[in-house]
């Protein structure tokens, strides 16, 4: 399917692995030029030439949040140099990637920060397009309760509050603002494999806690963030997309 984005400028945060890895091949094919970044120099080279293949524009640059606010404000200026603008900006770095879900300090920066620096350093950019997309990224521990109280859980919650406000104040941009609050996703590297070794019956019963009865996998929640993020999904702002197959079990109206 053709969604609209062929010669968008997405600009990632993150996007070394797991759902990030997986959104930047599906805009790679649909024909967008991307922007990400990964901690190990390594890993953007093997990611930036597997999506060089696609034909787009491609910059790829390592970045660690530890870094701080102006090298991170840096980060974003090449990008956006790089690919001559900004459509759709989504960012993906989280604690969780870093395995620091408890340190609420590093879940604040990386999480929250990290979006709401990157909305303001490229609200300007965002509205000269014609097809302005930002797509943050929640979690199910946002709406549930979820293992137990940690920075994580709350910070992520914080940004479902973030992009439903900010999407009513960008409208007149012509900005929409939307988030995705995936659950429990499984991939090769991710957490889960890590908890599946270290504390199987952690693991067996969130696996049956799915309405599905199985974990999800990356490229069903980079799905919904692509589309999202594309024009196919022009009516929508606002909305927290939970793509969790069928794990929380509240009624959401």
């Amino acid at each position: 399917m053709d969604l609209g984005l062929k010669g968008a400028k997405v600009i990632m945060t993150g996007g070394g692995k797991g759902i990030g890895r997986a959104a930047l091949e599906l805009f790679a094919a649909e024909g967008a030029d991307v922007a990400f970044s990964a901690r190990s120099p390594a890993v953007v080279e093997e990611v930036a030439s597997a999506l060089q293949r696609h034909g787009g524009k491609v910059h790829g640059a390592a970045f660690d949040m530890e870094a701080g606010a102006d090298a991170y404000a840096e980060w974003l200026r090449q990008a956006v140099a790089a690919l001559g603008g900004c459509d759709i900006f989504i960012p993906m770095i989280s604690s969780s990637g870093a395995q620091s879900t408890t340190d609420w300090h590093k879940s604040f920066e990386y999480d929250v920060m990290g979006a709401v620096r990157g909305c303001e350093a490229l609200e300007a950019e965002l509205e000269k397009s014609d097809r302005a997309a930002v797509v943050l990224m929640s979690s199910t521990a946002a709406v549930e309760t979820f293992i137990r109280p940690q920075g994580y859980n709350a910070v992520k919650a914080s940004l479902v509050t973030y992009s439903g406000q900010l999407g009513q104040a960008w409208g007149a941009k012509g900005i929409r603002v939307n988030c995705v609050s995936p659950g429990p996703i499984e991939f090769e590297g991710g957490n889960w494999p890590r908890i599946c070794e270290l504390n199987p019956a952690l693991y067996e019963a969130t696996r049956a806690g799915f309405a599905l009865g199985r974990f999800g996998a990356v490229e069903e929640v980079a799905r919904a963030v692509v589309f999202l993020a594309s024009p196919m999904s022009s009516f929508t702002t606002g909305v927290n997309l939970v793509v969790d197959g069928g794990f929380t079990k509240r009624v959401q109206f």
